[in-house]
């Protein structure tokens, strides 16, 4: 559908939030066995923090979690040894976060908010990430980038993967035979979903120009990138990204920034 981009702001949040809330029981009903109880999978290519090691030790470390969704990845955090804080937009996923958590006997804090306003004092934490959390939700990553170096303390990292910018321009289909350009990688029109009018759903496409100079302007040195590959023996079909469809089109993007 079209919806005018104006209604970036309060709007799209609003809908997002209630989204997500509505959706957490069919969304973890679906993913919830390949995300696990206290694992952080980065992307739909199958790859958890055990085995690639982005976020490397946290023991020890204070570590937000931006757009935590059912928070396994601040559970994660803490088996790690270190001291989680998971922050959503949406009550119905952090409702879900604390449920699971009690059943896995691993309790973190919770907290929720927008990305791009966060409730926390400055220099706060030592390590910040998101798993697909926050930035393809909203019109201006930046602000959510501004926000983690504020957050973080001097010398903090954040790692975030989401989805690839390459991925927007094709057809939503993991069969690699419906691989073709319908959309425009430049100026490409948001997402939007609605009802009789009211807006329920958006999403946003960034491209890799507008990360990697929104890393810069808030203080960040981009350190890694990597679009990673399907992994061997990973099965689970999430949206459009699939073993078929991975070696032609990238599906995700990491990213790693370092404050000064």
């Amino acid at each position: 559908m079209t919806h005018p981009a104006s209604e970036a702001g309060d709007e799209i949040a609003a809908a997002n939030s209630a989204f997500w809330s509505g959706y957490a029981p069919d969304y973890l009903a679906e993913h919830g066995e390949v995300l696990g109880e206290a694992e952080l999978l980065w992307c739909p290519e199958g790859w958890t923090e055990d085995e690639v090691g982005w976020l490397g030790d946290v023991a020890g470390l204070d570590v937000l979690e931006v757009g935590c969704g059912a928070a396994q990845g601040s559970r994660w955090v803490a088996a790690n040894g270190g001291r989680p804080v998971g922050v959503d937009l949406s009550p119905g996923m952090l409702a879900a976060a604390r449920e699971a958590g009690h059943a896995a006997g691993i309790e973190v804090p919770l907290v929720q908010a927008d990305a791009r306003e966060l409730p926390f004092e400055a220099e706060s934490f030592d390590l910040a990430f998101t798993a697909f959390g926050a930035i393809p939700f909203v019109p201006d990553p930046e602000r959510i980038f501004a926000e983690v170096a504020r957050v973080l303390r001097p010398g903090g990292r954040w790692v975030f993967t989401t989805s690839h910018p390459l991925r927007w321009i094709f057809a939503d289909d993991p069969d690699p035979e419906h691989l073709r350009v319908v959309r425009p990688y430049f100026g490409a029109d948001p997402y939007f979903e609605a009802d009789e009018g009211t807006l329920t759903y958006a999403e946003f496409q960034h491209t890799t120009e507008e990360l990697v100079e929104g890393l810069h302007a808030a203080g960040f040195r981009l350190t890694a990138l990597r679009e990673p590959q399907w992994r061997e023996g990973h099965t689970h079909l999430w949206g459009a990204w699939s073993p078929e469809r991975a070696p032609f089109v990238p599906g995700t993007v990491m990213m790693a920034a370092q404050l000064a």
